[in-house]
């Protein structure tokens, strides 16, 4: 049996058998990646360049699509590169790397959702205290926190995972190493640490959706007594896609993280995998925008800048000639 000082690479999970499927897949991945770039791109630059957004709620935004495109961009490049190359092998390093930077990612991005609930119940419920308790400084540090919490969790998760002997072998069951799958090729009961330290984390991740779910449940309270249609439209407009992120997020991650191994299947596992690594990144531009006049208003008014500077560029007409 392999243990881990003898395992160089690993082998994923290819995500078709046939070769015409596996270039199916690479332009399918490849049109969403970069329909994730440019969303998040856009929204990361409008928020930046309009004054008008530089509130809490879109620079809690702005994080967020920061946070999306890294996490995107730890697993779908890699799994592009092996679909067009025909090829399953991710070096020992890389994978260590790939599960560190998506754990971060992902735990970073939790803990900004739940930020910005807080947000939302600050700016609805209790309107005339935001300018106090959610000023440039609060706002900072939360954000800061967040991504510290990722970063804390990342290392404390990786360093306890490729701890452990390996003794299962070295093929991932998924298109990019998640702790999950690492745990399944560890020897029979060398992974009780880590183990436990997954269930600690699922707790404090409920503890979160609880705080959330409270949070929005005094949310929807606070806007069925507005008097104003507009004022609950407005309301409802920002934070259900926000409840819709949260709900996607966590309903996906939980499943992947606390299905037992002898119930799940390796088609399951891709779907969820899918659902809760590559979707939310990629819809989140759309979710946030779609329903937010202020975002559409910036997007549209960067994207007809961008196109006027390109046509005014005396290199752009010198080669239109």
């Amino acid at each position: 049996m392999p243990n881990s000082s003898s395992i160089s690479e690993f082998l994923l999970l290819p995500l078709a058998d046939t070769r015409q499927l596996q270039l199916l897949h690479f332009w399918l991945l490849l049109g969403i990646y970069l329909a994730a770039l440019l969303g998040n791109g856009l929204i990361s630059t409008a928020v930046a360049c309009d004054r008008r957004l530089h509130t809490p709620m879109y620079f809690f935004l702005l994080n967020l699509a920061l946070l999306d495109l890294g996490c995107i961009s730890t697993t779908l490049p890699k799994a592009m590169a092996n679909t067009l190359w025909d090829t399953r092998a991710i070096s020992y390093a890389g994978c260590a790397a790939q599960l560190f930077f998506f754990s971060f990612f992902m735990s970073a991005e939790f803990s900004l959702l739940t930020i910005m609930s807080y947000d939302r119940y600050i700016a609805i419920c209790k309107p005339l205290h935001y300018g106090t308790l959610m000023d440039s400084r609060a706002c900072a540090t939360m954000a800061a926190a967040a991504w510290g919490t990722g970063v804390l969790y990342s290392l404390l998760h990786t360093a306890s995972t490729f701890s452990l002997p390996l003794c299962q072998g070295n093929v991932v069951n998924q298109f990019f190493c998640e702790i999950p799958q690492i745990l399944k090729l560890s020897c029979s009961g060398s992974q009780l640490k880590e183990v436990v330290l997954l269930i600690f984390s699922v707790s404090l991740c409920f503890g979160c959706f609880v705080f959330i779910v409270a949070s929005y449940v005094q949310i929807f309270m606070a806007v069925l007594r507005m008097p104003s249609e507009q004022g609950r439209h407005k309301a409802f407009s920002t934070c259900l896609p926000h409840l819709a992120v949260v709900s996607l997020f966590l309903s996906t991650g939980f499943y992947a993280y606390l299905n037992p191994h002898s119930v799940s299947s390796r088609f399951m596992d891709l779907m969820v995998a899918v659902l809760y690594s590559v979707v939310p990144p990629a819809v989140n531009p759309l979710i946030y925008s779609m329903r937010n006049k202020e975002v559409k208003d910036a997007v549209r008014k960067l994207i007809t800048k961008c196109v006027s500077l390109a046509v005014n560029c005396p290199s752009f007409r010198i080669h239109a000639l």
